[in-house]
C-alpha cells in the first residue's frame, strides 16, 4: 500500500494547518496552535503521490517555532514518563494523545506457572532517590552505570514507588517486566496532614466521592496498559472517612478487574480500622477489613516470627495474599537486610507467605555502581534457595540477553555505536543467573556482545568424571569442550515429541538434533546456521514437539575428549531463539502511513545549521515487532546521498526525533531530510529495506517578511 505524498506550493504567506493523522479530513484548516499539526506557509494545492519510491511519505515545512505540548522536557522536547500530584490533577486527568509515548507497548507475557497458582510469590518494590531518575526519558539515555533490575525469573509483581500521590510506573519498567512475564502497580500515596486532608475530601464524603477516584485510578492504568495499584494510607482517617475506605477499596478492585485483566489492588498495612495511624507488621483483626476488600495486605518491616504465626493462622486459604515486607535498607527493628535479607525470606517462605522486597536497589545506592553487576548477582543469589521461578512460555522466545544499558551498543557481534547508553524498555528477557560456588558462574558481559549491550558469560568446570553439565538459563567457539541445547516440558498428556504415537522422555527432556544446513523452507530464516562473525559461531537445531509447554532451556557443555580430570571451561552466550517454523512463512509485513507531527525549529550551533525536533507516527500489524529501528538518511540542500545514521530505537509505533543537526537553507533555497523506519520482528527475521517506512521532509526558510513564529 501507497503512502500518500503532501505536495505544496510555497508561493505566499498564508498559514495553512494539516492534521497529519489517519482517517481525518486531509484539507481540514485547524487553528489550534498547541495542537499536534504542522505549519506550512503556502497554498494547499492537492494531495497525490510524490516521484518517490513506494511506500515513501513526502512533506514540505517552512521552519518555524512553536509552543510544545505537556509530557515533553522543556529543554529538549525528549518525551517523558510523569506522576501526578494531588486530587485535582488527578480527577482532571484524561487520555491526551502527546502522553502516548507513556503508553506501555509490551504485552504481558504469558507465564508457567501462572500468577494465580497457589504458591508463595515475590514482589519488589522499587522505591530509589525519589524516583522518576534517568528511567523517565522514555526514549533512553546517555547514562553511564545505571541502575537496572534483570532478575524477573525470580519475581511475580513489581511496584514503582515514589511520594508522589499518584505514582504511574516509567513505561520503560512495564516494557521490560511484561516482556519478562511480571506485572507492575503503579502506587497511590497519601502521607501526614495533607494525605489526611486528601484522604478527608474524598473518603469523609458520599460515595459519589470516592467512587470518582477508584475510577480514575482504574482509567490511569488501563490507559498506560499497567497492572493496577499499591494504595499506601499513612496518616489518620476521621471514622466517616475510614468508614468509606473498605467501600473505595473494594470499588477499586472491581474497577481495576474490570479495565485491565488480571490486575491488582494491594493495601498497605497502615491504617486500623477505627482510623488511627499503627502499623501492625501482620494481618489481623485490626486490618483486616482492608485485607478482605482487596487482592492482598503488603505488611510493614518490623516483625518477629510470632506475626508471621498470627497471620498464618488468620489468612486461611488466602495465605499467599499475605506479602510480608522485608526492607532491604533494614531500617528499623527488623531480622535483617542487605546481603542478609536472605534470613527474612528464609522465615517467610517456612509460614509459606507471600514476600515483598522493599527497595532492593541497596545493592546500588549502598555498595556504589563500580561493582554493581557482581553485587546484584551476588544479592539475589542468596536469596535463590528461597525464590520460585516462573519460565515464558510462548513463541517466538527470542533473546540476546541485552540488560537494556551498556558501553556500547553491538549489532551482529559489531559495535554499531560506540558510548554509553540506557533505555531498560530495550532490556530483553532475561535468563536465570545460577551460581554454583567454586563450580559454576553466569554474569552478564558488557564488553563484547552479540545483540544489545551485553552476551551471557558462562564459566564453570565440568567435574571430574562428569562428561557434561547442563545450565539451566534460558556460544562461543571451543577445542576443549562443545556446546549444545536441552529443553524441557511441562508435565502434559498432549505433549509429544515427533508423532503423535512417540512419548518424550519421562522426565520431559528433550535434546533437539543439530541442523549443519537448513531446510530449503527455512533458508532465509537460518541463514547463519553454522557460521561465524566476529569470533561469533551461529548454530541451529530443530525439534518437532506437539502440545507443549516449554519449561525450561538449558546449556550442555560437554567434554570432546573423556579425561579423569576436572575440566575449567568459559563461553559467552550471544542469541538465543526458539522459533516454530510454521509461523515464519507468513507473508512479509510493511511500515505504513509513516507521518511526521510536532516540529520544533531551533538555532543549529552554527550559523550554516538548524536544528529540528520532530514526533514521527506510523502503523505496523499490532505485537509483530520488538521494536523499530530509526534512521537518518541525512539532510541535504544539494543532489547527493549519505550513509543512514541510526538515530534510536523505538518500541512502539511512535518516536521522538531530538536536535537532528541540519543544514539552513539560504533565501530560496529548499533543503531535503530522510528518515527511515525499520521493524525489528519478534523471530528477528530481517526485513526488506522496500517495507521500510521512509519519510521525506523538504523545507525551506520563511518567505521575507514573516516573523519567526511563521505569522
Amino acid at each position: 500500500m501507497q503512502s500518500q505524498s503532501i505536495m505544496l506550493d510555497l508561493q505566499e504567506q498564508d498559514e495553512v494547518w494539516v492534521r497529519l493523522y489517519k482517517g481525518e479530513r486531509e484539507n481540514a484548516v485547524f487553528s489550534d496552535e498547541y495542537d499536534t499539526y504542522i505549519t506550512f506557509s503556502g497554498h494547499l494545492i492537492n494531495f497525490q503521490p510524490a516521484a518517490e519510491s513506494r511506500g515513501t511519505t513526502v512533506l514540505h515545512d517552512t521552519i518555524s517555532t512553536r509552543p510544545q505540548p505537556l509530557h515533553f522536557d522543556t529543554k529538549t522536547t525528549e518525551p517523558v514518563s510523569f506522576f501526578l500530584s494531588g486530587l485535582e490533577e488527578l480527577l482532571s486527568w484524561q487520555p491526551d494523545g502527546n502522553d502516548d509515548f507513556n503508553v506501555c507497548t509490551v504485552q504481558l507475557a504469558k507465564r508457567q506457572p501462572p500468577l494465580h497458582s497457589k504458591r508463595p510469590r515475590t514482589l519488589v518494590c522499587h522505591d530509589m532517590r525519589g524516583g522518576y531518575l534517568e528511567d523517565r526519558f522514555i526514549q533512553g539515555s546517555a547514562t553511564s552505570n545505571p541502575y537496572v533490575f534483570y532478575h524477573w525469573r525470580y519475581i511475580d509483581i513489581f511496584v514503582y514507588f515514589s511520594h508522589h500521590t499518584v505514582t504511574i510506573p516509567p513505561v520503560c519498567w512495564t516494557n521490560a517486566a511484561h516482556r519478562n512475564g511480571v506485572l507492575v502497580l503503579g502506587t497511590f500515596i497519601t502521607e501526614w496532614t495533607d494525605g489526611e486532608k486528601l484522604c478527608e475530601s474524598f473518603l469523609a464524603g458520599g460515595e459519589e466521592a470516592f467512587r470518582a477516584v477508584s475510577e480514575q485510578l482504574a482509567r490511569i492504568a488501563q490507559h498506560y496498559r499497567f497492572d493496577g495499584w499499591l494504595v499506601n494510607m499513612e496518616n489518620t482517617l476521621s471514622a466517616a472517612a475510614v468508614k468509606n475506605l473498605p467501600p473505595f477499596l473494594r470499588h477499586l478492585t472491581a474497577q481495576v478487574h474490570s479495565a485491565v485483566p488480571g490486575g491488582l489492588v494491594i493495601w498497605y498495612d497502615s491504617i486500623l480500622q477505627n482510623g488511627t495511624l499503627k502499623w501492625q507488621n501482620e494481618l489481623n483483626e485490626d486490618n483486616r477489613v482492608f485485607f478482605d476488600a482487596c487482592d492482598g495486605l503488603f505488611t510493614n518491616y518490623n516483625w518477629k516470627e510470632e506475626h508471621l504465626e498470627r497471620t498464618r493462622s488468620l489468612a486461611g486459604p488466602r495465605l499467599t495474599d499475605v506479602y510480608v515486607g522485608i526492607d532491604v535498607f533494614a531500617r528499623g527493628d527488623v531480622i535483617s537486610g542487605g546481603f542478609d535479607t536472605n534470613k527474612s525470606l528464609r522465615l517467610i517462605r517456612q509460614h509459606g507467605l507471600s514476600a515483598a522486597i522493599f527497595a532492593p536497589g541497596w545493592v546500588y545506592e549502598h555498595l556504589g555502581e563500580e561493582n554493581f553487576l557482581h553485587n546484584e548477582n551476588k544479592f539475589w543469589g542468596l536469596l535463590a534457595e528461597y525464590l520460585l521461578t516462573h519460565s515464558v512460555c510462548t513463541l517466538p522466545l527470542a533473546t540476546s540477553f541485552s540488560l537494556g544499558m551498556g558501553t556500547s551498543r553491538f549489532l551482529d557481534g559489531k559495535v554499531e555505536e560506540a558510548g554509553p547508553w540506557y533505555d531498560l524498555s530495550a532490556q530483553e528477557i532475561q535468563p536465570l543467573y545460577p551460581e554454583q560456588e567454586g563450580r559454576l558462574s553466569t554474569s552478564c558481559c558488557l564488553q563484547d556482545a552479540w545483540c544489545g549491550g551485553s552476551s551471557l558469560r558462562l564459566q564453570g568446570i565440568i567435574p571430574a568424571g562428569e562428561e557434561h553439565v547442563a545450565i539451566r538459563v534460558l556460544q562461543g567457539p571451543a577445542r576443549t569442550f562443545t556446546v549444545a541445547l536441552e529443553l524441557t516440558t511441562w508435565d502434559s498428556e498432549t505433549c509429544h515429541e515427533g508423532n503423535v504415537t512417540s512419548l518424550p522422555e519421562p522426565s520431559g527432556r528433550h535434546h533437539p538434533r543439530f541442523l549443519p544446513a537448513p531446510p530449503p523452507g527455512l533458508a532465509k530464516l537460518l541463514a547463519s546456521c553454522n557460521s561465524g562473525s566476529q569470533g561469533w559461531t551461529s548454530r541451529c537445531y530443530e525439534l518437532d514437539l506437539q502440545g507443549c509447554s516449554l519449561r525450561d532451556l538449558s546449556l550442555l557443555v560437554s567434554r570432546q575428549q573423556p579425561s579423569p580430570q576436572e575440566m575449567p571451561f568459559s563461553c559467552l552466550l550471544g542469541e538465543v531463539r526458539v522459533l516454530d517454523a510454521a509461523s515464519v512463512a507468513a507473508a512479509p509485513l510493511q511500515v505504513q502511513n509513516l507521518l511526521a507531527s510536532q516540529l520544533w525549529w531551533q538555532e543549529g550551533s552554527t550559523t550554516e545549521q538548524l536544528s529540528l525536533s520532530l514526533t514521527l507516527r506510523w502503523t505496523f500489524p499490532p505485537d509483530q515487532a520488538s521494536w523499530f529501528r530509526i534512521f537518518s538518511q541525512g539532510a541535504r540542500c544539494r543532489q547527493g546521498q549519505t550513509a543512514p545514521q541510526l538515530l534510536g530505537l523505538a518500541h512502539g509505533c511512535l518516536y521522538r526525533a531530538v536536535g537532528l543537526a541540519v543544514p539552513r537553507p539560504a533565501a530560496g533555497q529548499s533543503c531535503r531530510l530522510e528518515l527511515l523506519v525499520e521493524p525489528v520482528l519478534h523471530n528477528e527475521l530481517p526485513v526488506d529495506p522496500q517495507l521500510w517506512g521512509r519519510l521525506v521532509l523538504i523545507y525551506s526558510a520563511p518567505a521575507t517578511g514573516t516573523s519567526r513564529d511563521g505569522h
